[in-house]
């Protein structure tokens, strides 16, 4: 057979595997923002010592330990202790967990850029801190961290390729599985990363045009 059907056959295949990465990123980009945010909130605007340095903590933990490793507790430590997680659940936890602590520093760094005077000005107006923190911190630190949050999901996107080491069925998954059974490794890999360009592609440019309008509007 030509290498063209083989290839379409190939891709078709590695499809369903693109489907579930997307269902890992967009899981884990949830718990990333939402947690991530938190953090950065409670960094820098906590008057206690002791939870910035638990934050800290978390956050070079997280930083400094390979995702793998966390994904491997997640999924075979926990299920060595009786508590069994899907493939699934377990790599939209760990890769949400790490990237809280990503975007913990990247949200706090755009919190810390904006004027102290912005806050006090908004409760002096008689917001209460969460409104101040709602409608006139955040987004301006949403504004000023896009680049980074953009940089995040694509690396998240990438990311998902290690979750095919718990048997998630992503794309490198159904990779594997493939060259193990039909040895075409050359269009195999290609047309994995030809999946992989065509997910992230789009995002990152996506990403880049809201910046660029962002700073027209400026």
């Amino acid at each position: 057979m030509s290498a063209g059907p083989v290839f379409v056959r190939i891709l078709g295949t590695l499809a369903e595997g693109a489907l579930t990465a997307l269902q890992v990123a967009v899981g884990a980009f949830a718990i990333a923002v939402l947690l991530g945010l938190a953090l950065a909130v409670g960094q820098t605007f906590t008057r206690h010592r002791w939870l910035r340095w638990v934050i800290g903590g978390y956050v070079e933990w997280m930083r400094n330990v390979p995702a793998l490793a966390h994904l491997f507790l997640l999924y075979f430590g926990l299920a060595s202790l009786g508590l069994r997680l899907s493939p699934l659940v377990a790599a939209v936890a760990g890769l949400g967990l790490v990237g809280a602590a990503i975007l913990c520093d990247v949200f706090a760094s755009g919190l810390k850029s904006l004027h102290a005077g912005q806050r006090e000005a908004a409760l002096a107006a008689g917001l209460t801190p969460l409104q101040a923190l709602r409608w006139v911190l955040l987004p301006q630190m949403l504004r000023v961290s896009l680049p980074s949050l953009g940089n995040y999901v694509s690396q998240l996107l990438k990311d998902t390729s290690i979750a095919s080491a718990i048997a998630a069925p992503e794309i490198m998954f159904f990779a594997r599985n493939l060259v193990t059974s039909t040895f075409e490794t050359t269009l195999i890999y290609l047309a994995a990363m030809l999946l992989y360009a065509a997910m992230i592609l789009p995002i990152a440019w996506a990403f880049a045009r809201t910046e660029r309008r962002l700073e027209t509007q400026r």
